[in-house]
């Protein structure tokens, strides 16, 4: 080849980086651009939200991920748009040429119908989401002390978590452990009895992409841990303070933590055609956008629809990683005129953690849950984080907290302004009445 291949690749996740790595020493021109400066490991965000481990444990420089790549460059910037026909991408710091092109933009939360007060709500998708969380659960738990709990203090100490997935499960157990090890030292006289944690799934069952045995595991464990799991219970209203259920009944919280489903996250300038149910691009077995010739996508962005799989492919780490890799060999494949082979998925297992020794693992021929479990998704956790200072950081911040549940709540980092906000806002509006 006379002159190398440009290929764009828009977001750092999974399945982004797995692409890059593959296309190592490879004879064309990589540019990966994401709004981020980092690859954020999101199984482990509920940890940084609960304070078992810091952002920079989870969060990791691309550059210097691919610190020795000669054929890699990357650009901090958001990519508004793509121009299909002149093969260009618009982006916050100008437009940007390829010759091929990767849309791996991940996936944003999906409010449903409460779009209206989702700001009210707690998601957690982004590093700056698992601090704002953590910010909000201890200065919460700093109003309930100051307070003489003579008051009212549930608003402040109950937590709701919508969603029964595996990012629910974990977050309620890690919740659920703070409140038994962790509050009654670090808050001595705070009464944990007008604390509740509650899961409110609108299904007949938890982690709903897993085993039978799985979700009735995992619904044990939280309630020996505490939990309160309301099953076919959909939330109908939140109001900031009060959410209503489906059935009438009330629940008094200002800490509704949202984990009921995620959508696509495209960018826009494709075709309407080529968007499908769920805000996914669709895309053909080879990973190719449909009425296009030189644009991919991978991962939850990109909706591979089979028999299978009729929706399109799991929203899954594992998906966008291994979509990643082959995407790169078939790109290489189609630059030296060489017919492209189809992608399949093989489901090789999933799993999800509730707490100290207790998890759940699914493989394709066998089925485990409890210690063992837990010990594989810790390993496997471990093995899949950026960088070899982040896996021992993790790992013997595990290990201090297995043995001591030396767990540090953590500080409030939060600007004045911030934190005065919502409060002032129900102040004001009670001085208005």
């Amino acid at each position: 080849m006379s002159k190398k291949a440009k290929i764009v690749i828009v977001g750092a996740g999974f399945g982004g980086i797995e692409f890059v790595k593959a296309l190592h020493r490879k004879p064309v021109e990589v540019l990966l651009v994401d709004r981020n400066n980092y690859h954020n490991f999101q199984p482990l965000m509920y940890q940084v939200a609960t304070g078992g481990l810091e952002p920079s444990s989870i969060a990791y420089p691309v550059r210097r991920i691919f610190i020795d790549y000669k054929n890699f460059s990357f650009r901090m910037a958001e990519v508004t748009e793509v121009d299909i026909a002149k093969n260009k991408v618009l982006t916050s710091i100008g437009t940007i040429d390829y010759d091929f092109l990767v849309i791996a933009s991940g996936s944003e939360n999906n409010f449903f119908n409460f779009e209206s007060v989702k700001d009210e709500l707690l998601p957690l998708k982004s590093v700056p989401d698992s601090l704002k969380l953590r910010n909000h659960i201890f200065r919460n738990l700093e109003r309930a002390m100051a307070s003489d709990q003579k008051d009212s203090v549930e608003k402040y100490m109950n937590i709701a978590i919508v969603g029964g997935g595996p990012a629910g499960l974990e977050l309620a157990g890690a919740l659920a452990e703070m409140k038994k090890y962790i509050i009654p030292r670090e808050f001595p006289g705070l009464d944990l009895s007008k604390m509740s944690i509650n899961i409110y799934e609108s299904g007949s069952e938890l982690l709903g992409n897993m085993s039978e045995e799985a979700s009735v595991k995992s619904l044990e464990y939280l309630k020996a841990l505490g939990v309160n799991v309301f099953l076919n219970t959909r939330v109908k209203s939140y109001d900031g303070s009060t959410i209503e259920l489906n059935d009438g009944t009330h629940f008094i919280t200002d800490s509704v933590i949202w984990s009921a489903g995620v959508r696509g996250s495209p960018i826009k300038g494709f075709p309407e055609s080529t968007i499908v149910d769920g805000n996914r691009i669709a895309v053909n077995e080879f990973n190719q956008v449909l009425e296009t010739e030189n644009i991919f996508a991978i991962g939850d962005v990109a909706a591979c629809i089979t028999p299978e799989y009729p929706k399109g492919l799991p929203m899954l780490a594992p998906v966008a990683q291994r979509q990643g890799a082959f995407l790169a060999k078939n790109i290489v494949r189609k630059i030296e005129n060489k017919p492209m082979e189809p992608f399949q998925y093989h489901n090789k297992g999933v799993m999800a953690t509730i707490g100290r020794n207790k998890a759940v693992v699914d493989l394709p021929h066998y089925k485990f849950q409890g210690v063992f479990a837990w010990f594989i998704w810790m390993f496997v956790h471990i093995l899949s984080l950026a960088g070899y200072r982040n896996k021992i950081i993790t790992f013997i911040d595990w290990v201090i907290n297995y043995f001591s549940y030396a767990r540090p709540l953590g500080v409030i980092l939060i600007s004045a302004k911030a934190k005065e906000s919502k409060q002032n806002r129900e102040k004001r509006e009670e001085e208005k009445v």
